[in-house]
């Protein structure tokens, strides 16, 4: 098939890159010339893992290709993917739905034979209804409207894209049904998981299932606060409630909070929505509440261990993206650490494996960055770990308690042995587990 993509983020160039490589000719469109000439170079503007290596080798086949021009990549396209952002809106929460309309628009301007225009974009149940109507007021041209909401996960995109755990197909259109089957069966050739339903039902699918699993995070950051208070273990009650078949233990893991392009604007346009059908999602809600109460909780302990003033104080800061292998920094519970940080008066100097570039184009000189972990914690007064980055599991504690001013450590990922940190000198605070001194 033919394909346009229209959006080359996290969703749009994993999904052009990954069509491409199943053969298919692929046409992914960006407004930003610089963006597409990097591209076109084989150079990935965002970090995510094997995504270099598929996008090199489809456009040495000639299966894929980039452009400014939605009017070059959309004549013959047999299926049109818009996958351009829609951020929150600052006002209400909502989604911005600015940029998808003017790409629809496009898009209608540039039809020459019916094609079908998929919202791969995370958008609010309707869209479908409002792009068709600006699409045809556009073109003569008979085309349909699909939904199909994306479900990968920043750094792991690329086998989430390649290998779907499902595939959801919202349609009103049998021609269109069958060529968007047709489209995704290479992928699930030995295990079928497209689901087909009605439009609506599959825009609020994305919405639904980032909820679910962002309350699920939210309560257990509850949870651990409240097993700290009555001197109960998060990990051992973790793994007690992991072990029911009917909860699992996917999303159980306390931390800082969430972050991200998705979960936190997510759930808002979500409860945006439900608001503007007079009605009221209070477990979300309570979920966006909690999240951001979460964030503070390190950084009013850090404070409270040094009696309330940091003055003086220089903290390291381990992780800055909002979760491993991505530097998306976008929510990262880490900006708001150091700014609080900042605030009690402390000096703060961080460290991430691919964040850093985004990090002081966003912070500038609010924030020391180091050029590795161990000088990031050189004369720090104490550590806090806030992505849990593989080599960070691994610390060689005994360098960094010769190399700290004080031998204080906050875990905001539980990923070190509480035990083993006390034996080594270190007072140690996790998330849910008793202070170890």
């Amino acid at each position: 098939m033919r394909l346009a993509v229209i959006g080359t983020g996290y969703v749009g160039l994993v999904a052009g890159a990954g069509f491409s490589d199943f053969g298919n000719d692929v046409v992914c469109v960006d407004l930003d010339a610089n963006r597409v000439e990097r591209l076109r170079q084989g150079e990935i503007p965002i970090h995510e893992p094997q995504l270099e290596e598929l996008v090199r080798r489809n456009l040495a086949a000639g299966r894929l290709s980039f452009t400014t021009s939605t009017a070059e990549a959309v004549p013959g396209a047999d299926v049109v993917i818009l996958a351009v952002g829609t951020p929150q809106r600052e006002d209400d929460g909502a989604a911005d739905m600015r940029y998808i309309e003017a790409a629809a628009q496009q898009v209608g301007r540039a039809l020459t034979d019916f094609a079908v225009v998929v919202t791969k974009s995370t958008v609010p149940v309707g869209t479908a209804d409002r792009l068709r109507s600006l699409i045809a007021a556009e073109t003569k041209q008979p085309f349909a409207i699909a939904s199909n909401p994306e479900f990968l996960k920043e750094g792991d995109a690329v086998n989430d894209f390649m290998k779907p755990d499902r595939v959801i197909l919202g349609v009103d259109d049998d021609r269109a049904a069958r060529m968007l089957r047709t489209l995704y069966s290479p992928f699930v050739r030995t295990n079928d998981r497209i689901m087909v339903m009605d439009i609506r039902s599959a825009e609020l699918t994305k919405y639904a299932a980032n909820s679910m699993l962002a309350v699920r995070i939210s309560f257990m950051n509850e949870l651990a606060l409240l097993a700290e208070k009555v001197g109960a273990d998060i990990e051992q009650v973790r793994k007690g409630i992991a072990s029911d078949p009917r909860i699992g233990n996917k999303f159980l893991f306390p931390g800082p909070g969430f972050g991200g392009s998705c979960f936190p604007k997510d759930i808002r346009a979500l409860s945006h929505t439900a608001r503007q059908y007079g009605s009221s999602l209070e477990i979300v809600d309570a979920a966006d509440r909690a999240n951001h109460r979460q964030k503070r909780v390190l950084g009013e302990r850090i404070r409270a261990h040094f009696g309330g003033d940091l003055t003086g104080k220089r903290v390291a800061v381990w992780g800055l993206a909002f979760k491993p292998e991505t530097d998306d920094i976008r929510e990262a519970p880490a900006l708001q650490l150091v700014s609080d940080l900042i605030e009690g008066g402390a000096t703060v100097v961080g460290y991430d494996p691919v964040a850093m570039d985004n990090v002081r184009a966003q912070l500038g000189n609010r924030i020391e960055l180091a050029p590795d972990m161990y000088s990031a914690a050189n004369g720090a007064h104490a550590l806090a770990l806030v992505t849990e980055w593989k080599q960070f599991r691994g610390a060689d504690f005994r360098r960094l308690k010769g190399l700290m001013a004080s031998a204080v450590v906050f875990d905001g990922r539980n990923i070190w042995d509480p035990e083993i940190m006390r034996d080594l000198g270190f007072a140690y605070q996790a998330i849910g587990r008793r202070e170890l001194r």
